[in-house]
């Protein structure tokens, strides 16, 4: 909701259906094959509603699932479908002093390794070789989830994960937040990096600014999108249990509609 919600500042135009797979989230710690099969049914049911374009606002499906979605299971003369680390690490050659990047995420992510392979096709774009330092964040997703990222323990949680990314190394000057919940814990990232030279790079902005630019680059698509300035929002969970999570995220009322993936 993140994600959304940025895109939707950016180009709040078009009609956007959002599914959230709250029933069996979160992603973060299941297996490849689970998270495939997962995200592949959403697109599917997504496909069905009528979209022609899909974006995974979800790190950890975007390391898993995307590329095998893109090569097997789609036909993009039908669909596209897109993810959020590709926007995301492009910006890094350009924020970075001394290629010392650190990655906060979740297990999946950090497993998948998918930062580290996109952070090293950019090393074409400046002078010097990066070093990329992943720290997995299990407990940040379900302290969000839980409405407890602005309390006291949540300074704690917090402390534990960038101390030990800031011990592995302590050279880091870009700091990348990985998941898509991470934004929502900005105010207790940014006091703990207070008097460190240190960039924080999150994503829903720079996705909102990719995908801006990809229609652009793209007019077939862009035709296709319908453009009514409505918003649909559809959950696996209960209806009135995801309104009540998606305050949280969206800072005002929603509504929503349970549905069921095949």
């Amino acid at each position: 909701m993140t994600i959304l919600s940025k895109i939707r500042e950016r180009l709040p135009g078009y009609d956007y259906i959002y599914l959230g797979d709250n029933a069996r989230a979160p992603y973060g710690t299941r297996s490849f094959q689970v998270i495939y099969e997962y995200t592949l049914q959403a697109v599917r049911y997504l496909q069905a509603q009528g979209c022609r374009l899909i974006i995974l606002a979800c790190n950890t499906a975007s390391a898993k699932a995307l590329r095998t979605i893109q090569q097997h299971d789609i036909d993009p003369d039908r669909l596209r479908v897109l993810g959020v680390i590709r926007p995301t690490v492009e910006v890094v050659p350009s924020l970075t002093r001394n290629g010392h990047i650190g990655i906060v995420a979740t297990p999946g992510t950090v497993s998948s390794e998918s930062y580290v392979i996109e952070l090293q096709h950019q090393i074409s774009t400046i002078n010097y070789q990066l070093s990329i330092t992943q720290q997995s964040c299990p407990l940040w997703v379900p302290l969000i989830e839980a409405g407890e990222h602005l309390s006291e323990g949540a300074d704690w949680f917090v402390k534990k994960y960038l101390d030990e990314l800031l011990r592995r190394d302590p050279l880091i000057d870009t700091l990348v937040l990985g998941c898509t919940h991470y934004p929502l814990l900005l105010p207790k990232i940014e006091e703990y990096l207070q008097g460190k030279p240190i960039t924080v790079i999150s994503q829903g902005e720079l996705v909102a600014n990719s995908l801006a630019d990809y229609l652009n680059r793209h007019p077939e698509i862009e035709r296709d999108c319908s453009k009514g300035g409505t918003c649909c929002y559809l959950t696996t969970e209960s209806a009135e249990r995801f309104q009540e999570s998606a305050r949280i995220f969206m800072q005002q009322a929603i509504q929503a509609e349970h549905i069921l993936l095949p």
